[in-house]
């Protein structure tokens, strides 16, 4: 198998460890550039090209886009996608992923804990998102911000809006978050690969700083998670389509709150706080997706006319609720239960004999009559209700 790491550092930690991994596992590996390549858009024939020559067949793709080139690395991870090679991370869970907002955005719509974010653009709604967020003290972030650069503490409301009103004048967008005070300046950070974490620490910052992360000075140490922690961990890169991913979690009265989810996250700190070969297993999932390569069910099922894939919630008072899938009579509907969505857990190819719960997600396939009738109307809203 060959394989591109997308870098442009090669000799930093992570990227060495990366292709040491996939020597060791016999792997064809080489480091490329990603500024070093240009792409051809053309019809049914999609190229890329490096150092000005067309590039070689590659069997799979590991991105470690920066930061600081987003838009182009993603523009030559997707043109990858586009000639059919695997990507372990794709251009638009790497997109998602870097913009703190819109991966809040698409978290929210999950079962996930997370600070109460509020983003504003006018000065005059700075004050009441503060207040609505609990008052001062508060964090704000600038959005492009990385390793805690662009990241303040603001103790009392003037101060932000100070702050807020100079960021937003130097043409910065920036959130304000609830600072959450019996986190005290630690947080987690674990590293998920594939469909579980492999290796945890906690970073706590040094005293007077709030900022835990490593480049700021902060500690580490080893932490086994809970099942809660690494379940939040999991759900989280998951939701944003990351099958490897840095997810730091701050721990809290009310259990796990997800801070960010690093699409490129750095292997030097938690391989050397856990001893654990983080880089290995990044390589041995690779390797093993690249084989079996996830599968755009909605792009293929739906061809058939008729059919269809849809997720039913199941209530609490559904004719579904505290049945097994056979005694639903689904199948003999023309409906096939592909998974169960259960508090955070998926199950996938239930059997006939699995009992189906309140609060249950079904992904099914089949005929897109019958999915209609087993989705539950959405609920209208009352008149009068104010929309903003």
């Amino acid at each position: 198998m060959k394989v591109a790491i997308l870098s442009r550092s090669p000799h930093c930690y992570s990227t060495r460890r990366l292709r040491e991994a996939a020597i060791a596992r016999d792997l064809d590996v080489k480091v490329l550039d990603v500024l070093k390549f240009s792409l051809a858009v053309e019809g049914r024939n999609p190229g890329l090209f490096y150092r000005g020559k067309r590039l070689s067949h590659y069997d799979a793709v590991l991105p470690r886009i920066g930061a600081s080139v987003t838009f182009y690395g993603t523009a030559i991870v997707r043109q990858f996608e586009q000639m059919g090679i695997f990507t372990l991370n794709t251009s638009h869970a790497i997109s998602v992923s870097r913009d703190k907002l819109r991966s809040l955005q698409v978290l929210s719509r999950h079962d996930i804990g997370m600070p109460h974010t509020a983003f504003v653009h006018e000065r005059r709604a700075v004050l009441p998102a503060i207040e609505r967020l609990g008052g001062a003290p508060v964090i704000i972030k600038v959005l492009e911000g990385t390793q805690g650069i662009g990241v303040i503490l603001a103790e009392t409301n003037k101060i932000a809006e100070a702050i807020i009103e100079t960021l937003q004048g130097a043409k910065q967008n920036v959130l304000i978050q609830k600072f959450v005070k019996e986190s005290q300046g630690k947080d987690i950070r674990a590293l998920v690969v594939g469909d579980h974490v492999v290796a945890a620490m906690r970073r706590s910052a040094q005293p007077g700083e709030y900022r835990s992360n490593v480049h700021r000075g902060g500690t580490t140490e080893p932490v086994s998670l809970t099942e809660e922690y690494e379940r939040a961990a999991v759900h989280a890169a998951h939701i944003l389509g990351l099958r490897v991913a840095g997810v730091d979690l701050l721990e809290t009265n009310d259990g796990p709150q997800v801070l960010e989810v690093n699409s490129s996250p750095g292997l030097q700190g938690i391989e050397t706080t856990t001893g654990i070969d983080v880089a290995g297993a990044i390589i041995a999932l690779l390797e093993e997706q690249a084989s079996f390569p996830d599968i755009d069910l909605r792009q293929r099922l739906t061809l058939a006319r008729g059919y269809g894939i849809a997720e039913v919630p199941v209530q609490p008072d559904a004719d579904l609720a505290h049945k097994t899938i056979a005694e639903t009579g689904l199948r003999e509907m023309d409906v096939l239960v592909l998974s169960i969505h259960r508090q955070g857990l998926e199950i996938p190819n239930p059997r006939g004999s699995r009992e189906i719960l309140p609060g249950d997600v079904l992904l099914c396939y089949g005929k897109l009559i019958t999915l209609k009738a087993l989705v539950p109307p959405k609920r209208k809203r009352k008149r009068g209700a104010k929309t903003g």
